[in-house]
C-alpha cells in the first residue's frame, strides 16, 4: 500500500518499529509520529486547518504548542488539537456512514487500514489507539502522567459497534496507555459477543 516512506535518522524515533519504512497499514499500526508529520507537511497548514474544520475535529486548534509554531507537525501530539472520547464516537460514526466530507475511496481505505484482527463468531475488530501526556489544567505544562485511547468499531454482517476506551493514568506505568486501553476493551468486547 502507497505511499511507502523510508525511515530516516533525522525523523522521531520513539518507538523502535518506527525505525523502518512505513506505509498507511504500519503507520496506524504503529501510531507513527514521523510518517504522520511527513503527510501533514505535504497537505500544508491551509489544507490541514480545512480538513480539521470540515472533519468538526474535537476543539479544532492546529496552534500546536504556545509560541513553538508547530501546529502541522505537533498540534494532535498532547498539544492544542484535543477531541473527547464522545467527539470520537461521533467522528467515527460519521466514517462508518460515509458522512465525511472526503470521496467514498477515501472512506473505504481508511476503513481498511483500521482493521486490527478478527475476532471470534465472525466479527471484525477496526480500531486505533493513542497515547498522550497529561496536561496541567492551564494546558501549560506536560505531566509524566499518560492518557490513552482505543476507539473503533467491531462488524458482523449488517451489524456494528462502534466503542472508545479512555484511560488516565494515576500513577506512572511502563507500557503505553494505548496499548493498555486496547487490551481492555478487547477483553470487553470479547464479552459482549459472548452475552
Amino acid at each position: 500500500m502507497n505511499p511507502e516512506l523510508p525511515f530516516e535518522e533525522k525523523y522521531i524515533d520513539w518507538v523502535d518499529n518506527w525505525k523502518q519504512p512505513h506505509n498507511p497499514i504500519k503507520w496506524i499500526k504503529n501510531s507513527c509520529v514521523w510518517y504522520s508529520q511527513i503527510l501533514t507537511t505535504k497537505l500544508g497548514m491551509k489544507k490541514f486547518k480545512d480538513y480539521i474544520r470540515k472533519f468538526h475535529y474535537g476543539n479544532q486548534n492546529v496552534s500546536g504548542d504556545k509560541g513553538k509554531n508547530n501546529g502541522l507537525t505537533n498540534s494532535w501530539l498532547s498539544s492544542s488539537l484535543q477531541i473527547s472520547p464522545e467527539e470520537q464516537l461521533v467522528f467515527l460514526q460519521k466514517l462508518l456512514a460515509n458522512d465525511l466530507p472526503v470521496s467514498q475511496k477515501a472512506h473505504e481505505m481508511t476503513k481498511n487500514i483500521l482493521f486490527v484482527e478478527e475476532l471470534s463468531d465472525g466479527w471484525k475488530l477496526y480500531g486505533k489507539t493513542g497515547s498522550g501526556s497529561q496536561a496541567s489544567k492551564k494546558k501549560i505544562e506536560k505531566f509524566n502522567l499518560q492518557i490513552g485511547w482505543f476507539v473503533g468499531w467491531m462488524q458482523k454482517d449488517n451489524r456494528t459497534v462502534v466503542f472508545v476506551h479512555y484511560i488516565e493514568d494515576k500513577k506512572e506505568q511502563e507500557i503505553p496507555p494505548g496499548l493498555r486501553a486496547k487490551a481492555i476493551a478487547k477483553e470487553k468486547l470479547k464479552l459482549a459477543i459472548h452475552q
